[in-house]
């Protein structure tokens, strides 16, 4: 089996698994629809990305790809930001950390990638090492506070579904503000050594300075195991912990367990399983042939096409714009707060009047978790 057709089996093949599986739990459609958009544009950036090795209108090909991931990035992080704080029902400690994910997604917008996009234009680096190591670590610290994010999202909509009457107490404004720094602490520890292997270094392959595989094989694995295996252990843990509780409610498996799980709960739910599997997807490929790579780099790396080289880093760059386009597919109440705050932009005036409320609604209200948009479970016991 060739290359070609391995990565038509993992990409789309493996969505297209997802998506019949999710749209099964998904009454309207919007998430088999947002999923099976996401395969179609894929199969057209592995195109490009095959181009892109052949020549200079390859590199132009990536080039626009990365200018809508760019546009697309800065605009949809934007506006969740926004509508997690004009919207009180948004305000909730489980969406503090989509905030912090969509900051984190915004960190490679506005300072890699246009470093990126500058060297394609320029068929190379033309920045100097200073720059080159900033934008490694830029793109290091993103990716690593991504997934991070994205795990602690998972444990809080664990303990959110799983553990409701606990909720409260685990993730009042105080701890959720503590779990946020430890999250943040964690990443830029798990991105300093880098600096000190010297793995940060310029790839004219993909125009972009990153860690670079093949500087040492037992430091690549343990970056791949810390940064993308576990935390997706512990992801694929909490949701398959949850997707048996709402197997057991549905199906009342347990005869003394009046358990009621809302609407809100389950499409709040498969919006971060969403992102969850959307992250896994993009960012698996360049993972594992980074893994493949380190174990044994003279005899694995040559075998490697260099259109999939360029094709894993250019899905995981295209990752940072997706989650926005998901919240506001899959949930009704960024979808509104979407629309109004596009409304607003056109008369500037109101949009700043709402924006200043945001302060004073907080003030006189602290709505609970359990009153918001993360829909909480009814636990009737």
């Amino acid at each position: 089996m060739n290359s070609d057709s391995v990565t038509k089996m993992v990409v789309p093949q493996a969505m297209l698994d997802m998506n019949s599986f999710v749209c099964k739990h998904d009454p309207d459609k919007r998430s088999c629809f947002s999923i099976a958009m996401l395969a179609a544009f894929l199969q057209l950036l592995r195109g490009k990305a095959r181009a892109a090795s052949q020549g200079p209108a390859g590199a132009l090909l990536l080039a626009a790809v990365l200018i809508f991931t760019i546009v697309a990035d800065v605009l949809g992080n934007v506006l969740v930001i926004l509508a997690v704080l004009r919207n009180k029902k948004l305000r909730n400690a489980g969406n503090i950390f989509v905030v912090s994910l969509s900051v984190a997604d915004l960190v490679v917008a506005v300072y890699p990638y246009p470093l990126i996009l500058s060297a394609i234009f320029h068929n190379g680096w033309t920045m100097g090492n200073i720059h080159c190591q900033i934008s490694g670590f830029l793109m290091g610290l993103s990716v690593i506070g991504s997934i991070f994010n994205i795990t602690a999202i998972a444990i809080n909509r664990y303990c959110y579904i799983c553990h409701s009457l606990r909720y409260d107490r685990l993730f009042n404004l105080k701890n959720t503000c503590c779990y946020l720094c430890l999250t943040w602490m964690l990443t830029v520890v798990a991105i300093v050594p880098n600096f000190f292997v010297g793995s940060l270094r310029y790839d004219p392959r993909i125009y972009s300075c990153t860690f670079a595989q093949t500087v040492s094989t037992s430091y690549t694995i343990s970056v791949v195991v810390v940064h993308f295996i576990v935390p997706l252990s512990v992801v694929t843990f909490c949701y398959l912990r949850i997707w048996i509780l709402v197997i057991q409610v549905k199906q009342r498996v347990r005869p003394d367990c009046k358990q009621k799980l809302r609407a809100g709960d389950m499409r709040n739910f498969l919006t971060m399983f969403v992102v969850f599997v959307l992250f896994a997807v993009c960012w698996g490929p360049l993972n594992f042939i980074g893994l493949a790579v380190s174990i044994n780099p003279s005899k694995v790396a040559p075998q490697i096409p260099e259109w999939l080289f360029v094709l894993s880093y250019f899905m995981a760059y295209f990752n940072s714009c997706l989650n926005a386009m998901i919240y506001g597919l899959l949930n009704q109440n960024f979808r509104k707060e979407y629309k109004r705050i596009l409304l607003t932009l056109w008369t500037p005036r109101l949009f700043f009047v709402d924006l200043s409320k945001v302060g004073t609604e907080g003030m006189k209200s602290k709505p609970s978790p359990a009153a918001t948009n993360n829909n909480r479970a009814e636990m009737h016991l």
